[in-house]
């Protein structure tokens, strides 16, 4: 070989090579193409079986539940109606008598029960009760240490259920047992629902122990085997309730507008009203338990700190008025759910009476009459 060939072979060498590198580069940039876009074949494709899925599920329940009568109800505070400005009993007749309501969600507040350990006070729910068994209607009566409404866990001063739970609930589950066996034998009892929403953690809150659940549901059964029991989950959560205890009803809470401190401003759920149905009919496939909405938003929900009582009525309509309770409720029979509770009857009667927009407390009542 002459001194000339050596280096043309060696300059031929490196450009081969620079040619295999620069193939091998183009090769595993088309081997990544290729992997990202199988992976993105892949994932729209499982997005799709499982939207067809839950879609189908949704269908068969909505299908199922044709022609069977819608049951609207209503949730009952009194201490929020005393909040609100207006006259407790009052509002419950005029909800009982005006709106026609024939199906009431009461609770059952440790904390007014119990006020001092040992001393039981049921004048405010006995009035409640005797009301709505004058009327005929149908009580759903919360129990346990969480019930509708802030602080969400309602126990008495001399409870501190911050501490282990070994020292309160023994006097959870008596009290629990004295409101039992003063209600069960009520004409008007249909249901309990047992701590609502138990796992959300807003609130004040301390304990979410499923055993401490667990115990209070068999503690219910024993007292009580004849009405069914109800546990509730919190707004839009997409599990399924599997686990101990097995309720006899599932509650389904639907929030379409609110205040989200994460957008910071107002906020609506993107569900259609067949995600419901899913909800619904995917609890009634694995469990065999029917669902009702224990609460349909029909309040406003203002953003964190602001008040109903120092806000404006136009405020108010950012996320509540007239139209949005019959669109609320329209929603609410699409997901062929039968029995629905609407949240906030209160705030009706306060915005007709305090605020003197009669607009919601009028559509109200075309709606119960239907």
């Amino acid at each position: 070989m002459t001194d000339k060939q050596q280096p043309e072979t060696s300059l031929a060498k490196r450009r081969t090579e620079q040619g295999l590198r620069v193939a091998k580069r183009i090769g595993s940039r088309l081997k990544t193409k290729r992997f990202w876009k199988r992976a993105v074949i892949s994932l729209v494709a499982f997005v799709l079986v499982c939207t067809s899925t839950m879609y189908g599920i949704a269908l068969w329940y909505q299908h199922g539940q044709a022609g069977k009568p819608n049951q609207l109800g209503v949730t009952f505070i009194p201490s929020y109606a005393s909040y609100l400005g207006v006259d407790p009993q009052e509002t419950l007749d005029a909800i009982l008598t005006d709106l026609d309501a024939q199906q009431l969600r009461l609770t059952s507040y440790w904390d007014e029960v119990e006020p001092t350990a040992g001393a039981y006070d049921f004048s405010t729910l006995d009035w409640q009760m005797a009301a709505a068994e004058k009327a005929g209607a149908k009580v759903s009566l919360a129990i346990g240490l969480r019930q509708p409404r802030w602080p969400e866990c309602h126990a008495p001063g001399w409870v501190d259920t911050a501490a282990p739970v070994s020292r309160w609930q023994p006097a959870l589950e008596q009290y629990i047992a004295k409101v039992i066996k003063h209600y069960k034998d009520s004409p008007s009892l249909v249901s309990y629902q047992l701590e609502n929403e138990f796992f959300n953690s807003f609130g004040e809150c301390h304990n979410y122990d499923r055993s401490r659940l667990v115990a209070e549901f068999d503690l219910v059964k024993r007292l009580d085997s004849e009405h069914p029991i109800i546990i509730s989950r919190s707004n839009n959560y997409a599990g399924f309730a599997t686990g101990s205890p097995r309720s006899d009803i599932n509650g389904i809470s639907v929030y379409r507008r609110v205040y989200s401190p994460w957008v910071k401003g107002y906020f609506s759920y993107p569900f259609p009203s067949w995600y419901y149905a899913f909800l619904a009919g995917a609890q009634q496939i694995l469990t065999g338990k029917s669902s009702l909405i224990h609460e349909l938003q029909a309040e406003p929900w203002l953003s964190d700190g602001q008040s109903l009582l120092d806000s404006s009525l136009s405020e108010h309509d950012k996320t509540f008025d007239a139209a949005k309770l019959k669109a609320n409720v329209a929603f609410a029979k699409q997901t062929g759910i039968r029995q629905i509770d609407l949240w906030g009857a209160e705030y009706w009667y306060y915005r007709k009476t305090v605020l003197h927009d009669s607009s919601v407390w009028a559509t109200a009542k075309t709606i119960f009459k239907q």
